[in-house]
């Protein structure tokens, strides 16, 4: 352990997601997440994330603060462990592996090393709250942009054959870690997009970005059968009405809003 290490605070109001996927790229620390602030350890130097992330909010066009300061090296993994905190929606328990199980919620186990797919950003946590909703246990499922695989280990656990897919090797990678670490099955899985399965679906989940649900409009539909349940999700509220064109031809069930951040399930008519 070096005597000190980088602490790099990121404050930033919205898009707050945008940034911990790039921060799960460029770091390879734990990423502790607060209200309009996200922090990042390291004991290598931080100053070239830093300028990433500041490039990063002026493409977006995001008004961001940053500070990075160099602490004396405690034991700050233990105390990123103490913050992270459990997390109950509708039939579920997300927690990391160092909390205990509640016995009335079904299980699940993410440890959020890498931040993203935990169940506490609003996205997760609505599209969890789907699925405890609208989830049968004879569904054939397709995550698309599974990400950490928290939402398809989700619908395992009540009973439905999923699929799994990501661009991200790397979130592939870490879906299958998280299966094994859940006890629960997948049954196939691949690296890249909706397109590439010849399957339709039950109920298919894409949380992803509003400008990507609308390029691959047309791949989620394809993998629709008759009656089945679409959920979307990683829409921020401004840019809700794009989304809804795209998908107008499905009817809308429910509407989540937390924050700013909106999942939309829809049904394709029989």
């Amino acid at each position: 352990m070096k005597e000190n290490y980088y602490e790099l605070v990121i404050n930033v109001k919205s898009s707050q997601e945008l940034f911990l996927d790039l921060l799960a790229q460029l770091t390879q620390g734990a990423v502790e997440i607060e209200e309009n602030a996200l922090i990042a350890r390291s004991e290598e130097n931080l100053e070239d994330v830093e300028f990433g992330i500041k490039e990063f909010a002026k493409a977006l066009g995001v008004e961001c603060k940053t500070s990075l300061v160099v602490k004396k090296n405690e034991d700050w993994i233990k105390k990123y462990q103490e913050s992270v905190k459990a997390v109950e929606v509708g039939k579920f328990f997300v927690r990391p592996s160092w909390i205990e199980a509640k016995h009335d919620k079904i299980d699940i186990i993410i440890n959020p090393a890498l931040s993203f797919g935990s169940g506490h950003h609003e996205t997760t946590n609505s599209c969890l709250e789907a699925i405890s909703k609208y989830m049968k246990s004879e569904y054939e499922v397709l995550d698309v942009g599974c990400g950490s695989g928290i939402l398809s280990i989700a619908a395992n656990k009540l009973g439905a054959k999923v699929d799994i897919c990501d661009t991200d090797e790397v979130c592939i990678e870490s879906s299958k870690s998280n299966f094994l670490l859940n006890n629960a099955q997948f049954n196939n899985a691949w690296t890249g997009s909706a397109m590439l399965s010849n399957k339709k679906y039950d109920f298919v989940i894409a949380n992803i970005v509003a400008d990507v649900l609308v390029m691959i409009s047309k791949e989620l539909k394809k993998c629709l059968k008759e009656g089945s349940t679409l959920v979307l999700s990683g829409i921020l509220d401004n840019h809700l009405n794009k989304v809804l064109k795209k998908f107008e031809d499905l009817e809308q069930i429910e509407v989540i809003q937390k924050n700013e951040w909106v999942t939309l399930v829809l049904k394709k008519g029989v």
